[in-house]
């Protein structure tokens, strides 16, 4: 007698499993549905046809219902009708007799969880067993049992081979990684063998373009497997690269007659005639018995096609593939081969963007400067990238800079721009301006880059972006500051004590809506033992707290990091502290440890701009020369080099001049500083010139050299190796 449906409204699951109630005739296994004059007629009686059997005409969704009680046993079950043919549940059997061994332990968690819990597991793809061996692809569904029954009501839907094409096609469509991709083919081909494997070029594998190349240059790698279990010694898992003969001959196998075609190979004996090789054999075959194989050509249409790989499925060789099932196991493989590509053309595109991160990233530092960062995007859908940039890297003159920025939104695209400006920061930068004058720059870019109309259409935009920028001068342990839009970097002072540093504000880039100011710049001593934290937004914003509050969080996490504590795990550790669990921008730091020169190292002195001062310069560098114990050829191509930059300064500037000498790593710099505000130039002088070879001996004499401007004028600047 069926149930009553109570007076409240009852839930889809219980509609669903007391449909499936009334569906189970009572009194054990059921006849198909339909009356008697139904199932005979005339003297013909109506026999289920195996699914296979090529008169059974084309398949609809069957549906099936099988009862269990609290221990999983059979109750009672509908799986008469012709496409479960094969299956034979009995009552009193364990329903996880109808399962492959190695989905025991799954299916039965899922039993159990909607037995304790009462939640249903709904349409999951499951395979059932035949009494013969084989296999039957069904979508699956636990339900609790239908009051007043207890146990559980399990649904059974068996799939036409239509219906999976499209069910496979959708479902490896979902994602943009290539192993992935591969991996839901995989599990889908399972449906037509015992073993399933997916092997790609090695150029598709790595994002690259795939050329028609020569079938003994191709190189295959195994992107996926299914099922997941422990395989014989030397069998290729994901990851591995196939036997160079095993790529050749499975290349050649599926290009003859220069068109990607299937093949099969029907038994082992076979198999081992075409591999020829024991080694080959323990790569490709899956196990001892005697299997036939599929081989599907991942094809991507085009003039000439373009073979992406080869997907491979293995089953008994006591059960033959047919013509039908290899056409819909090469539809289904020509259906989802531009998924594959998808994510090859996805994987290249981060690959290259990941490639530009790793270019921005900084360096460790050098024997004057420490450095540590740490960069976290705001949420997986951003590929790893987003509009955060740090950077610090030596300038030629031996100061290092420090930048950090923050481009609005996240992705490819504020990547592209913040690498963008990342870069002419570094190049402007490396020429010598101050970092106003960069920011001067950087300002007139990202009013290039964008409009105020399309600026967030793309998710991201030039416009608005923050940045700020620290020199620091090893020799004078200060740092000079610009900061445009950017909240203030943190200083820790070497007695432990830490604050933010009182830096202007000033609008971000490209801000056209605020009154244009110029941008300040801000000097401050940093002793060695100085810790300087730079960072972006994402580190120190909480709804729950002011701007001011998170600041002064960073600034006392930053405060705990000991002088001899390695910077990088120190920076890892504040992040952690720091940022939420689910941040909602991107989170980046940059910790700078200022060691600076040793005062033995370097050396100043100012002279006047007389006509004697390059006598004076000379024996000053001598002196220091001799009591650093240089070569002989140093010190003389030194005091020549000192010579000439000091008589240029006399010649074309006024006011004192400053000679600075630093003993750096491998080399010597020299600094002559002057008044004047024009850019020497090295120029073709001719022989009988009376000047204009000056420069060209600092040219020959250096391994580089250059300028950089000052507040009050310039200073030459050129590295002669020790």
């Amino acid at each position: 007698m069926d149930s009553t449906p109570s007076s409240s409204s009852p839930s889809a699951f219980d509609l669903v499993s007391s449909a499936l109630g009334r569906y189970i005739p009572r009194g054990g296994v059921a006849a198909a549905p339909g009356t008697a004059d139904e199932q005979v007629q005339g003297d013909r009686t109506a026999r289920p046809r195996a699914p296979d059997d090529p008169a059974a005409g084309p398949q609809d969704q069957i549906l099936g219902a099988v009862n269990l009680d609290r221990d999983l046993r059979i109750t009672r079950c509908n799986l008469e009708a012709p496409v479960f043919a094969g299956l034979d549940p009995l009552p009193g059997d364990p329903f996880v007799d109808l399962l492959p061994p190695g989905d025991v332990p799954t299916v039965t968690r899922r039993l159990r969880q909607v037995l304790e819990t009462g939640e249903a597991h709904v349409a999951r793809i499951q395979r059932l067993r035949r009494g013969d061996g084989s296999e039957l692809v069904v979508s699956m569904s636990i339900l609790p049992a239908a009051v007043p029954q207890e146990g559980l009501t399990v649904s059974v839907i068996a799939m036409a081979r239509r219906l999976h094409l499209y069910a496979a096609e959708t479902a490896i469509g979902t994602s943009l990684d290539i192993g992935e991709t591969a991996q839901s083919l995989a599990q889908s081909l399972l449906a037509w063998g015992d073993v399933a494997a997916v092997d790609l070029d090695f150029a598709v594998w790595t994002g690259e373009g795939v050329t028609d190349r020569p079938h003994g240059r191709i190189r295959l790698r195994r992107a996926a497997l299914v099922p997941d279990r422990a395989w014989p010694e030397g069998y290729v898992t994901p990851g591995d690269d196939l036997p160079g003969d095993a790529s050749r001959l499975l290349a050649q196998a599926v290009r003859r007659d220069d068109a990607p075609q299937a093949i099969v190979i029907p038994d082992r004996e076979a198999v081992e005639r075409v591999l020829g090789s024991p080694r080959v054999m323990r790569a490709l075959v899956p196990g001892d018995r005697s299997a036939g194989v599929a081989c599907i050509p991942l094809v991507l249409d085009g003039p000439p096609p373009v073979v992406l790989g080869v997907a491979e499925i293995w089953r008994r060789a006591d059960a033959p593939f047919r013509d039908s099932e290899l056409f819909d196991l090469q539809e289904l493989v020509a259906r989802t081969a531009h998924h594959v590509d998808l994510a090859r053309q996805h994987q290249r595109e981060h690959t290259q963007v990941l490639a530009l991160q790793r270019r921005l990233l900084p360096r460790t530092g050098g024997d004057t400067i420490e450095i540590a960062s740490v960069y976290q995007p705001a949420t997986p859908d951003s590929a790893g990238v987003g509009g955060d940039w740090v950077n610090s890297f030596p300038l030629p003159d031996g100061r290092t800079a420090l930048v950090v920025g923050d481009v609005v939104g996240h992705g490819l695209g504020a990547a592209a721009t913040m690498g963008q400006l990342s870069t002419e920061a570094r190049a402007l930068l490396s020429a010598g301006l101050a970092p106003d004058e960069v920011l001067e720059h950087l300002d007139a870019t990202v009013t290039l880059l964008d409009d105020t109309e399309s600026g967030l259409a793309a998710g991201y935009s030039a416009l608005g972006s923050t940045c700020c920028i620290a020199l620091y001068d090893p020799v004078s342990h200060r740092v000079a500051l610009s900061s445009a839009g950017h909240l203030p970097p943190v200083l820790v002072s070497p007695d432990g004590r830490a604050g933010p540093l009182a830096v202007r504000p000033h609008p971000g880039l490209g801000a056209e809506f605020a009154l244009r100011e110029p941008f300040d710049v801000h000097t401050f001593d940093a002793p060695p033992g100085s810790l300087l934290a730079l960072y972006t937004d994402g580190l120190v914003e909480d709804p729950a707290v002011s701007i001011d509050e998170g600041i002064g969080r960073l600034a006392d996490a930053v405060s705990t990091v000991h002088p001899w504590d390695a910077l990088q795990q120190a920076a890892r550790h504040v992040v952690s502290v720091l940022a939420p669990v689910r941040q909602r921008d991107d989170v980046t730091l940059l910790l700078a440890r200022m060691i600076g020169y040793r005062k033995g190292d370097t050396s100043t002195w100012r002279l006047p701009a007389r006509d004697d001062a390059p006598a004076r310069a000379r024996a000053q560098v001598s002196a220091l020369l001799r009591q650093w114990r240089t070569r002989d050829d140093t010190h003389d191509n030194v005091l020549l080099l000192v010579s000439e930059l000091v008589t240029n300064a006399v010649r074309f500037a006024t006011g004192p001049i400053t000679v600075r000498l630093i003993r750096a790593g491998q080399g010597l710099v020299c600094e002559v500083g002057d008044t004047g505000n024009g850019r020497p130039r090295v120029s073709r002088g001719g022989l009988l010139d009376d000047g204009g070879r000056g420069l060209n001996i600092v040219h020959r004499l250096t391994t580089r050299w250059g300028v950089r401007w000052t507040d009050t004028g310039k200073v030459v600047w050129a590295e002669v190796a020790r």
